[in-house]
């Protein structure tokens, strides 16, 4: 824990940045001894983190770009976490339609050299090369889980239905989902539980080196009130903000950077009658998945569009829109219009700038660099994606311990995250057993539950012997004591927070009664201060 200092807190490791590569970081220090404080400007994953395509995957499209070590190290992890958390992720099996005109991004590694050996095909990808690349994703990892590839018919299939008469045939293979908002503020619950302290709505106003340490100056964005804090070591993990944070806030010159690449969803009503995704491949060589959303909705996407500035809220435009649609078009019997979208959403990837000649080109891969030169040791954290955030952030404690010897080395592979102390398969008898323990619970509402917490979902509802034990009824099967819990243990503080971050319950509720929400839960904040303050 934080110790006093004069005025000021002091600690080991002080974390800017409360996205998935903050938290990650922040649970694995504290879990190794060391006394560590994050903090985030705005709510936990409140950016990047909570905008991602929800998936847990080795990048099959990146073996493209000869990324080898990168899905290695995400196909790996794909189990690792799946086994740390099985109630916020699950294998799902992905069908690739194939079809003549199948095309590369231009400029990919692979495409260079088959417009070379084989320029006939003129940028078309084959099913030969498609297969390839699965059998090496099915390969590279050491699957135990999760099943293989295989060659799938979509003529008179549950799988080929929604799809035009023209795609006959399909790969399958294997990946995960994962909610990836409820990851990043379960990462922190846990590093809270192991001696962290986490300050959500706390901006970082400066940074600087002093006595072999860094004095930083806080901001509580609520409320106003400044703070102090002194650590040893200080680590970036502001996402797309990484950049100005070395620039402006801690003011030290550093030669990396990001690029800031934008990706755009839509989501629609439910498409399709099974649980599978689909693997779409377009005629410009990009790719977009359409996965099953939310029991009732289909997510579609994502673009990759530069964006030129982190302090610009990323939204999907008209256009990234009607591109998503059209793609969408050319593989479903049913066309859909922009019209049919219930909701969008957008984040800026903050990639490591590699130079890549596209933003689809540029590197998943995240970047860790040391900056000692002032005396106290800083780390900067550039890129990543959210299958391998476990993996950065054992790779950042590699670095952060050269500063700290003799501390507890590698721990979190198979260490359940809070819910997840259960056998990956089994969460379709935990839904029974909460249905059993509550029976005024319909099906959705108790798997929803489970999905969300898993084993602490018995935590969530308590001594509840009816709906009505559990205060008041927001809508959509959120009730007053969930909303408490996500209060006192996940940190949120408005019904954005709820409804969008911590679930996506804004997809069935009416906005007045996110309105209704937001009020009760402003008249319980100030209640909570008035009685500290008494």
């Amino acid at each position: 824990m934080a110790q006093s200092k004069g005025k000021s807190q002091t600690c080991d490791l002080f974390i800017i940045g409360g996205g998935i590569n903050g938290c990650g970081i922040a649970r694995d220090a504290a879990g190794r001894g060391l006394s560590v404080v994050l903090a985030e400007m705005n709510d936990l994953a409140s950016a990047t983190s909570s905008s991602s395509t929800k998936l847990f995957h080795g990048g099959l499209r990146y073996l493209e770009y000869f990324e080898i070590r990168l899905v290695r190290e995400a196909l790996i992890e794909r189990e690792t976490l799946l086994r740390a958390m099985p109630h916020i992720s699950w294998p799902m099996r992905f069908v690739l339609p194939l079809y003549a005109d199948m095309r590369f991004e231009g400029s990919t590694p692979t495409s260079r050299i088959l417009n070379i050996v084989m320029p006939w095909m003129k940028g078309r990808r084959p099913a030969w090369l498609i297969r390839l690349g699965l059998f090496l994703y099915d390969n590279l990892g050491g699957r135990k889980i999760l099943p293989g590839t295989s060659s799938l018919s979509l003529k008179g299939t549950t799988e080929g239905a929604p799809l035009q008469d023209r795609f006959e045939r399909a790969y399958e293979y294997s990946d995960c989902w994962i909610e990836d908002s409820r990851l990043v503020v379960l990462n922190a619950r846990d590093a809270v539980a192991r001696g962290a302290k986490v300050l959500v709505r706390t901006k970082v106003l400066k940074a600087q080196r002093v006595d072999g340490g860094w004095d930083i100056e806080l901001e509580d964005t609520e409320t106003g009130k400044r703070s102090q804090m002194h650590a040893k070591m200080l680590v970036n993990a502001g996402g797309p903000w990484v950049g100005d944070i070395i620039h402006d806030t801690i003011h030290v010159d550093s030669r990396e950077g990001v690029r800031l690449v934008r990706g755009s969803h839509i989501v629609t009503r439910r498409l399709y009658d099974h649980d599978k995704c689909y693997f779409f491949q377009g005629t410009d060589g990009r790719i977009i998945f359409a996965i099953p959303y939310e029991t009732d909705f289909t997510l579609i996407g994502t673009t990759d569009s530069e964006h030129p500035d982190p302090s610009v809220k990323p939204v999907c435009t008209p256009e990234e829109r009607q591109y998503l649609v059209n793609f969408a078009n050319q593989y479903f019997k049913r066309n859909i219009t922009v019209d049919d979208i219930v909701w969008t959403y957008s984040g800026v990837r903050p990639l490591y700038d590699d130079g890549a000649s596209s933003a689809t080109a540029a590197t998943r891969d995240y970047t860790l660099k040391i900056d000692d030169a002032g005396g106290a040791p800083l780390l900067n954290v550039f890129g990543g994606k959210i299958t391998t955030y476990r993996r950065l952030a054992e790779g950042a404690l590699e670095k952060i311990l050269r500063y700290f010897p003799d501390r507890k080395g590698a721990w979190t592979a198979g260490v359940p995250l809070p819910g997840g102390d259960f056998p990956v398969g089994d969460v379709g008898a935990l839904i029974t057993r909460l249905q059993a323990d509550y029976p005024f619970l319909n099906g959705y509402w108790a798997r929803r539950l489970v999905r969300a917490y898993g084993t602490e979902a018995w935590q969530v509802l308590g001594p509840a012997k009816a709906k009505t034990d559990l205060g008041k009824d927001f809508g959509a099967t959120l009730s007053a004591r969930e909303v408490e819990w996500l209060m006192e243990k996940e940190f949120a503080r408005t019904a954005e927070d709820v409804v969008w971050r911590r679930s996506k319950l804004g997809l069935r509720m009416s906005e007045n009664e996110i309105a209704t929400l937001e009020a009760w839960m402003r008249n319980e904040t100030a209640q909570r201060n008035r009685a500290a303050a008494e």
